[in-house]
């Protein structure tokens, strides 16, 4: 059950201009500013998910908990399955590695840009601070009720390059699930059991 509404460029007066003349309804239009807002707000953000990398040949599933500041970057821990416990990526200014017993590690790429199950979460929240929503709209994951955001290149075709998707629980505005689609194919899948933004503090002189 889903049903696309609407096209959103990335400069917030346009945001507004665009809205108003679109067939979205004035809920999904509204919680979709405000998803961007409380992103656009966030100091960084902590969770759990299950990945699942789809390598073609090959399929990947771990579970992994993350936090991350603007000052210190992004932290991801392996936590299962067991034989890869304890496995952790870093992301910062630029650069990823798998660092296990002052080990690195590198994951190979999905696709042919070298995109990396790495690569989704970061995506995720990129895509919520300035990519280009493309489709939103109301859909069922499961029994929730979630708003689905689509974000690509605006001049890419559904289903042409890189594609990220994020189902957002309409009653809560937690983050549900994300995707990776490349050409089309889902290449990483992300379903979180927890989200949480942690929003910029000001400070009082």
């Amino acid at each position: 059950m889903r049903r696309q509404t609407l096209c959103i460029p990335l400069i917030p007066l346009v945001l507004f201009l665009c809205l108003s003349g679109c067939q979205g309804s004035v809920q999904e239009n509204n919680l979709a500013l405000a998803l961007r807002a409380d992103f656009l707000a966030m100091d960084g953000c902590s969770g759990t998910m299950d990945v699942t990398a789809d390598y073609g040949e090959r399929v990947y599933a771990y579970t992994v908990s993350f936090s991350s500041t603007q000052e210190t970057g992004m932290t991801m821990v392996i936590t299962a399955p067991q034989e890869v416990a304890g496995i952790t990526a870093t992301i910062a200014e630029g650069q990823t590695y798998l660092a296990f017993d002052g080990v690195q590690l590198e994951t190979g790429p999905l696709n042919e840009e070298g995109l990396s199950p790495l690569d989704a979460l970061p995506a995720f929240l990129t895509a919520m601070q300035s990519g280009y929503m493309a489709e939103t709209g109301s859909e069922l994951l499961g029994e929730t009720e979630t708003l689905r955001i689509c974000c690509r290149e605006p001049e890419r075709e559904p289903g042409q390059g890189i594609e990220t998707i994020l189902w957002f629980d309409q009653a809560t505005k937690n983050l549900l699930q994300g995707e990776l689609r490349s050409e089309g194919t889902t290449v990483v899948r992300c379903v979180f059991s927890s989200f949480a933004l942690t929003q910029k503090t000001t400070e009082k002189g």
